[in-house]
């Protein structure tokens, strides 16, 4: 019976895995630059893994001059955009149709004057006006670190199996401090260019670790002593991870160690937001109401996904 259960639980991590990507973060990215006579030019880009056809953008008083075919670009379809307005875009509105809930677009505008504007669309909010006195903070990363932490499947499986080997609440601290330096580190070394590491080895390896992390789990090994060690090493790792994606999404290069770390924070409140909810569901399946085998139930789950996604990542090197 014991095996059957073995069997059972990591056929749903494995059928998960299929089901669900481990990165969905994947935002469109507008891109614009004001000339001295008035137009903008600049790149419209939109992921190929999107569901349904590209969105569309539009703008108040402006007219739209050029417009190449999309060339897919890595990740991303990209195209060539050049508008020409009456007037300048600020204070006017920039309106997206298309968008989806895995969808969102970050606006990035370079003025004339040498302000800059950066904005992010959503499904619930695919249109906003442009301030005529525009912010020097690129709050928009804030917002993509949120997401991209909660989109993150990996990441969030990752700090979740963590919760099963840290006994107390002063290593628990200990564990996510060290967790949150440790990709601090590696994602701005990453994106200021003094490391590079290839984006698609960094991810077979942060789904390696979730394997291994599962095996931990199984073993019910508790670290009381140095459970930052395991998460300072592998949280290494997830900071490539996070710089990856940051770059394919493009950072604004005017204020690079603003946007980073706005980026930076956005994660670490993503991950605030989820410990307490990881928290509510370890306590529950360890009460006496359901009657699993907790550690178990939680090796098979994050190990089938972790194996799923290595091969998977593995293959495609």
């Amino acid at each position: 019976m014991k095996q059957l259960t073995k069997l059972i639980f990591i056929f749903l991590g494995l059928f998960f895995g299929l089901s669900v990507q481990s990165h969905e973060m994947n935002p469109a990215r507008l891109s614009l630059e004001e000339s001295q006579d008035g137009s903008y030019s600049g790149l419209w880009m939109f992921p190929t893994n999107a569901v349904g056809l590209p969105a569309e953008v539009s703008f108040t008083d402006c007219e739209e001059e050029e417009r190449n075919l999309p060339e897919v670009q890595g990740k991303y379809l990209v195209s060539n955009i050049v508008i020409n307005c009456t007037e300048s875009l600020k204070g006017k509105e920039i309106a997206f149709k298309g968008l989806t809930r895995l969808t969102d677009a970050l606006v990035s505008i370079k003025f004339v004057d040498q302000t800059s504007f950066e904005g992010l669309a959503t499904i619930n909010t695919p249109k906003f006006d442009i301030p005529q006195e525009v912010s020097i903070y690129p709050t928009s990363y804030f917002w993509l670190g949120i997401e991209h932490l909660l989109s993150g499947i990996d990441h969030m499986l990752f700090v979740f199996g963590l919760l099963f080997l840290v006994s107390g609440i002063l290593n628990l601290v200990k564990t996510i401090t060290a967790f949150t330096l440790a990709h601090s580190i590696t994602l701005a070394l990453s994106v200021l260019d003094i490391i590079s590491v290839p984006q698609a080895s960094t991810e077979a390896f942060i789904a390696l670790t979730i394997v291994y992390l599962a095996l931990e789990v199984g073993d019910k090994q508790k670290y009381d002593s140095t459970p930052w060690l395991i998460a300072f090493g592998f949280g290494l790792l997830h900071g490539l991870g996070f710089a990856g994606a940051l770059t394919e999404i493009g950072i604004n290069n005017e204020n690079l160690l603003l946007s980073l770390l706005f980026f930076n924070v956005g994660i670490e409140v993503g991950q605030l937001m989820v410990l307490p909810f990881f928290g509510v569901i370890i306590y529950l399946l360890k009460s006496n109401k359901i009657k699993i085998e907790v550690n178990a139930f939680a090796s098979y789950f994050i190990g089938g996904l972790g194996t799923y996604w290595l091969i998977e990542r593995v293959l495609s090197i």
